[in-house]
């Protein structure tokens, strides 16, 4: 028995204990002894580890020592590597007996890029899967809400839409069923739209309202205020209708070329215009017109003043070529009218002055088609001044008629006593 160090902490201990007490290595039949300079080291090394000696056991089985079966066989001249020697002095500690055995690692299975056709970690794999599930839950609930949302958009559009189709129809409209089926199917629609369709509708409810008021009233006062109230009422051609039916009744009671002429200014597109335009004409065929009178009267006038003037001219410009009846004298030329003046300036006259009374009275007669003969009775007054310078005056009543020419084509007088 002799001391040595143990080979792997060093301490001395007999090279005939079973194993290191310090370390737990085993030790007999497990070492061997360099002859170059005996240094004590494991009998499965192939060279000494202080001089690089070859192992005697292992090169021709010198020293007694057997190679034990887990060492590798090695070439004579090659040294283990460091990293081989740890692993066997790792296996030699955990053969120790005594020691409590460590248990060795689980195996890990290589692994290799998926890539490269190799399997995957299944340690790796698990997680992965994991993550792989997750991401297409987590991207199916985004591409779920994406679509909602979009969904909701064209579906809030078109609702957007078609409530201001019905908003925009239903203010243009004059029909409360319109309005209120707007409010009934819109009851979420903006508060402006509500209102402003409210608004409406209680207008449209208001001018039934007034309508019914103007209808019973039978007025044309309460109808005319009605259209300025409501110029685009739906009423407003009916209430158009009204009033010229009764203006056409107003023409009618009045039976004047005035009235129906008024009814003609007012009513241009009226139900009557074809009766209120015969009507007129038969009044004015039946009727002495004003601007009639007043020609009339201004023929005479003309007719006197050119007496008085002594002016011929004048005389036969207001005349027919052939006077039906001249001072009793049928058929006579108008030349006569002349020769009439002539005689009423005697020798013993020094001036003349005709005066007519406004006492006229003009019948009117149809003679033809729109063609009207004027029957003129009035009466003027004679002052002739005479030569002597006495004064005498004389009443006369005239009777005359004018042609549908407007020009005197008859000429009759008569004396008047002062009596009469």
């Amino acid at each position: 028995m002799a001391i040595i160090k143990c080979p792997e902490c060093g301490r001395q201990i007999s090279d005939k204990a079973p194993t290191c007490p310090s370390c737990g290595v085993e030790i007999a039949g497990k070492t061997t002894k360099c002859p170059n300079c005996g240094e004590v080291y494991f009998n499965y090394l192939e060279m000494c580890p202080n001089c690089q000696t070859p192992n005697p056991t292992l090169v021709g089985g010198r020293g007694g020592i057997t190679p034990t079966p887990s060492a590798p066989e090695q070439s004579i001249g090659q040294v283990a590597p460091p990293v081989q020697q740890s692993a066997r002095r790792t296996m030699q500690q955990t053969e120790r007996p005594g020691m409590p055995a460590t248990p060795p690692p689980p195996p890990v299975r290589p692994t290799t890029n998926k890539g490269n056709g190799g399997e995957q970690n299944p340690e790796k794999k698990e997680p992965e899967k994991k993550m792989s599930v997750r991401s297409i839950l987590i991207i199916s609930l985004i591409f779920s809400v994406l679509v909602c949302g979009i969904l909701y958009y064209f579906y809030d559009n078109a609702n957007k839409n078609k409530e201001m189709e019905a908003y925009e129809y239903a203010m243009q409209s004059s029909d409360p069923m319109v309005l209120q089926s707007y409010l009934d199917t819109y009851k979420d629609a903006d508060e402006a739209h509500r209102d402003s369709i409210t608004a409406h509708l209680e207008q449209l409810k208001q001018n039934d309202q007034d309508w019914t008021n103007a209808v019973v009233s039978g007025s044309k006062d309460a109808l005319q205020a009605y259209l300025q109230k409501y110029p685009n009422s739906i009423h407003k051609q009916e209430a158009i209708n009204k009033i010229d039916s009764i203006d056409w009744n107003v023409a009618k009671n009045a039976d004047t070329a005035d009235a129906y002429q008024t009814y003609l200014d007012a009513h241009r597109d009226g139900s009557h215009i074809e009766e209120a335009e015969n009507a007129l004409k038969k009044v004015k065929g039946r009727d002495l017109q004003p601007e009639e009178k007043e020609y009339i009267t201004g023929l005479y006038r003309q007719f006197f003043q050119s007496i008085n003037s002594r002016d011929g001219d004048g005389l036969l410009a207001n005349c027919e070529d052939i006077l039906s009846s001249l001072l009793g004298k049928n058929s006579a030329p108008k030349s006569d009218i002349v020769t009439f003046m002539n005689k009423l300036y005697k020798e013993d006259v020094a001036n003349m002055n005709w005066h007519i009374n406004n006492d006229y009275q003009i019948k009117k007669r149809e003679i033809g088609d729109s063609e009207y003969e004027y029957q003129v009775v009035f009466t003027a007054k004679q002052a002739v001044d005479k030569t002597d310078g006495s004064k005498h005056e004389q009443l006369f009543k005239i009777s005359s008629t004018v042609s549908p020419d407007l020009k005197i084509s008859s000429f009759n007088m008569s004396k008047v006593n002062t009596g009469e």
